[in-house]
């Protein structure tokens, strides 16, 4: 009896083609159905927002706050991300305060990620709100409370917490990764190039050492320190606990749940949410039986934002903030060269804007783009007075942007300052020849027509590249000391590639005044002489029609979060971004030190 087989490449191959060629043409015809549905619906004026008596707003602080909103479709997850700036929720906190029919906000806080410049700046409108005598209640809803969130959430008046969930509160740590022995392993030489004396611009430590340098220790537990103490003096002020007591809480672990954290009055008391809801019922006065008309966030802020900022641009704006976040590259995504320098250009030549606040966020990144940006903020400040506003960092080629604003804002945690450069060149011959067997031969005209990563640099070659370092280290200096009125041997001393807070950064000449956007705002009105501020922002707020389309298609409450929404998992998305942002380092950097995660 004979069988016939089929063989399984048959099978799976052509099946695997169909699934894939299926999945792609899905995909496809998906992005067109929401897209024709989004065009569709273009014409169609958005619902007007109607806010009743006793409305209360709705804030889910989840996830990634930046400096700009947006609302997108993200087609590797089949999900809406939504979220909404920073300048829109601070501005959302304004409207609020003398909105007659918003009685208070309550904010359900989890799983947020912002650094603590971001925080505090929210934290400073929450404490601004409560002032005009609304309430504000805070609820930790996360399976774990981080710092951060506790950070937020005790600037309310009211703070509670899920009865089981754990608290972290046990001050500031920082831990670093180093590759030297693995690339030793792999027989990958990484040859480093820094600025002169840039002893402290240690991203490339992990590189060539096991462990931190001295330099690195020293900056890292300074600024460590200087954080931890503003974070405690927050809370004291706002909480009425000692900050020593603060720190002995910390120093000892003594809160390691939410019911440990209302024993020592970190918080007021656990509650399970319908609990919460029901306070907040009785806080409005609502009847028995009767729903709590909440409202939105994010939807309120995001139509107040658009709704002002298109007035303003009707009404000759006065003052110009331009939005500046991410690494600095010449083009693509971040902070760009391409956009921002285009941003400056269009401000000059408005003759309604009388001043421009710069808001930066960036760790810094290509030392060409930086020079760009600098060059037209130089350009403005000379017919229109430049204000910085630094957030969570501007560092390095971010603080190099700022440096020729007549006047630079931070918050004391913001992270400033590592004004050095540095350059990496991998040597990677050795581990192709000995691991994969492969060789290189060449032929060239000149000595050096070929600079290749399987050839190890020269002596002279590795000094030619040492000497642009320097040149372009020298150029930042005096570009620091041209902006800030020093000499370059002033800059020099508070340089090296020295990462500082904001706090300490204003005791050192770098920066000019603390506080955040809002402060640096009316700091430009007052300095222009405006009594009466129209404030503009770039890149222009537009209508976002996605969003639109997703409260006509779903009018309920619509949980406000300032989110990201993916289904891939964290940790691996953070390192993919990781090794994905290694593609924009091309060129000499001026760069952070290391990437700062504190929770």
């Amino acid at each position: 009896m004979s069988e016939n087989k089929i063989k399984f490449g048959k099978i799976f191959w052509p099946s695997l083609v169909a699934a894939l060629i299926v999945s792609i043409i899905g995909t496809l015809i998906f992005i067109l159905i929401v897209s024709g549905i989004i065009s569709g619906f273009s014409n169609l004026e958005p619902k007007p927002l109607d806010i009743d008596n006793k409305t209360v707003l709705h804030l889910t602080l989840n996830g990634q706050i930046g400096e700009k909103g947006s609302t997108k479709f993200d087609k590797g997850s089949f999900s809406i991300e939504s979220k909404i700036g920073l300048s829109a929720i601070l501005n959302a906190f304004r409207k609020a305060e003398k909105d007659e029919n918003i009685k208070g906000i309550f904010i359900e806080i989890s799983d947020l990620k912002c650094g603590f410049s971001t925080a505090k700046e929210i934290r400073d409108a929450i404490n601004a709100f409560e002032k005009s005598g609304k309430f504000a209640i805070a609820y930790n809803s996360g399976e774990v409370i981080t710092q951060k969130e506790y950070y937020v959430s005790s600037a309310a008046n009211t703070n509670y917490a899920f009865p089981t969930s754990t608290l972290e509160f046990m001050g500031l740590g920082s831990e670093l990764m180093f590759y030297k022995n693995t690339l030793d392993k792999l027989e990958v030489e990484i040859q480093v190039v820094r600025g002169k004396n840039n002893d402290f611009k240690s991203a490339v430590e992990p590189f060539f050492r096991e462990n931190m340098s001295d330099s690195s220790r020293l900056q890292i537990q300074r600024y460590l320190t200087s954080i931890w103490s503003d974070i405690r003096l927050d809370i004291s002020n706002d909480r009425k606990i000692s900050v020593e007591k603060l720190n002995e809480i910390a120093e000892n672990a003594l809160i390691r749940r939410a019911k440990d954290a209302v024993k020592y009055k970190l918080i007021d008391a656990t509650k399970y949410r319908d609990e919460v809801l029901d306070l907040i019922s009785k806080k409005i006065q609502l009847e028995k039986n009767k729903e709590i008309n909440f409202l939105s966030f994010e939807k309120y802020a995001k139509k107040k934002f658009y709704q002002e900022q298109i007035l303003v641009k009707s009404e000759d704006p006065n003052i110009a903030v331009i939005l500046a976040e991410g690494d600095v590259s010449t083009s693509g995504d971040g902070l760009t060269s391409e956009n921002i320098c285009e941003l400056f250009r269009e401000v000059r030549k408005m003759k309604s804007i009388k001043t421009v606040v710069f808001r930066i966020n960036s760790p810094g990144g290509s030392a060409l783009a930086s020079d760009e940006i600098w060059r037209e903020v130089k350009l403005t400040n000379k017919v229109k007075k430049v204000i910085v506003s630094m957030g969570d960092v501007a560092a390095s080629g971010g603080y190099y942007i700022a440096a020729p604003a007549t006047t630079i804002f931070a918050e004391p945690t913001t992270i400033t300052g590592s004004i050095g450069v540095f350059g990496m060149i991998p040597y990677t011959g050795k581990m192709l020849e000995n691991k994969l067997g492969l060789t290189f031969d060449r032929a060239s005209t000149n000595s050096h027509s070929i600079l290749s990563l399987n050839r190890k640099l020269t002596p002279e070659e590795f000094a030619i590249i040492q000497n642009e370092v320097d040149d372009i280290y020298s150029d930042f200096l005096n570009r620091v000391a041209e902006g800030r009125g020093m000499t370059t041997q002033q800059v020099n001393k508070i340089a090296r590639g020295r990462v500082w807070t904001g706090r300490d950064a204003k005791k050192i000449g770098l920066v000019d005044k603390l506080g955040g956007i809002e402060e640096a705002i009316k700091f430009a009105a007052k300095k222009a002489g405006i009594k009466d501020s129209k404030i503009l922002y770039f890149p222009n707020a537009k209508e976002d029609k996605l969003a639109d389309l997703l409260e006509m298609i779903d009018d309920s409450e619509n949980k406000a979060s300032i989110k990201t929404s993916t289904k891939i998992p964290e940790e691996f998305l953070e390192y993919y971004q990781k090794i994905k942002s290694l593609e924009k380092y091309t060129g000499i950097q001026m760069r952070m030190p290391y990437e700062i995660t504190l929770n």
